[in-house]
Formats: structure tokens, sequence, C-alpha cells
């Protein structure tokens, strides 16, 4: 093979992983739409300022449990407590995304999903990893376990 071949192999090869990763990204919200739309609403909760709106994407139970590198919050009201401290305000909250998703449906009514995430707010940009497990809760699919990082 020559080095134009060699190049060309290259390019191609490189094309098909990004290709395969696109398919990957719109395979998880195409075959776990009902999972999906409880992340995309707390994105738009989020982006509308809404944290009640948001929090309603978790489990409303003294059971639910947040895991960060500083530690662990218990219970939803504990975790909206913590969200409305770091967030107070508008500006605070800033624009949120979510990318690289991948959800994986681990039973009848469990699945986890994980991806990245960003925060772009005035104050600068954070993002990092999370990692959600989910149940179906009488009939509506909720995070019961999330486990996020910073970059």
């Amino acid at each position: 093979m020559n080095a134009n071949q060699s190049v060309c192999h290259r390019f191609v090869r490189v094309g098909a992983i990004l290709a395969m990763a696109l398919v990957g990204a719109c395979n998880a919200r195409q075959a776990h739409p009902e999972i999906a739309r409880v992340l995309d609403d707390q994105i738009a909760a989020w982006n509308r300022g809404d944290l009640d709106g948001f929090m309603a994407g978790y489990w409303k139970s003294d059971d639910l449990t947040f895991e960060t590198t500083g530690g662990v919050t218990k219970g939803w009201q504990a975790v909206l407590e913590r969200y409305r401290k770091r967030y107070a305000t508008r500006d605070q909250m800033g624009t949120l995304r979510f990318r690289d998703l991948v959800i994986s449906r681990t039973g009848p009514d469990a699945a986890e999903a994980s991806g990245r995430w960003e925060v772009r707010a005035v104050d600068g940009r954070s993002s990092g990893h999370f990692y959600l497990t989910m149940r179906q809760i009488d009939g509506a699919w909720v995070i019961v376990k999330d486990r996020t990082t910073s970059d």
C-alpha cells in the first residue's frame, strides 16, 4: 500500500468511527424515548431556570441518592436544596446540555443512563460526567441514583 492509500484508509476509518458515534447517540434516544424524554424535560426545565421542573425527573423520596466527589446527599428535598444553594440565580444556572448519552435497559422497570453534562453560565463553564440509575415507579421513569463528577 502506498502513502496515498494509507492516508485514504485512515480517513475512511475515522469517518466510520464518527458515523458510529453519531448513530449511537441517535439510537439511545430512539431506542428508549420514554427515558430520554425525562432527561430532555430536565434540560428544558433547567434552561428555563426552573429547578422544581428539573427535579421532577428525580424520585421524590427520602431514598433518592445523589453522589459527587464532595459526598453523598440523600433525599429529594435535600438534593433540591443542594441545587438551590449552588445555583441560586438564573444567571448561575446558565444553559445545560447533555452529550454522549447512552441509555441501557437493565430490566423491565430499570435502566441506566450516562453521558457528559455541561453548564455554560455568566461566571464560566463547568462540565463533567453523569451516571444515572433509573426506575419506572407508578408508571413514570425517574432517577433514583445520580452519580455526577466534575472535570
